[in-house]
């Protein structure tokens, strides 16, 4: 999934890509900053201040329903994901 998140905090991201287990438990999490930061973890790591979730994502559907509109949810393929994190996360 990706999501952008509409808000004026700089201490918080503007843009999560989140790859999600069958249970919508995060598996790894990308998140862009508006200055120029981004953080990402996967497994036990966490780096530039990203965790993942301890609890299951909410659904699209479910996310959208926000009711002062700041999210903005949708689904992506595993390739997309996938591109994004490559360019991110050193092997």
């Amino acid at each position: 999934m990706k999501c952008e998140w509409l808000h004026d905090d700089e201490n918080d991201p503007i843009l999560i890509y989140s790859e999600m287990d069958d249970e919508r438990y995060e598996v790894r999490k990308i998140e862009f900053y508006r200055d120029g930061r981004y953080g990402y973890a996967y497994e036990a790591v966490e780096v530039g201040g990203s965790g993942l979730g301890e609890v299951p994502v909410p659904t699209i559907e479910e996310i959208a329903e926000d009711e002062f509109g700041h999210f903005v949810p949708m689904k992506i393929s595993k390739e997309d994901f996938e591109k994004v994190w490559k360019g991110i996360v050193p092997e």
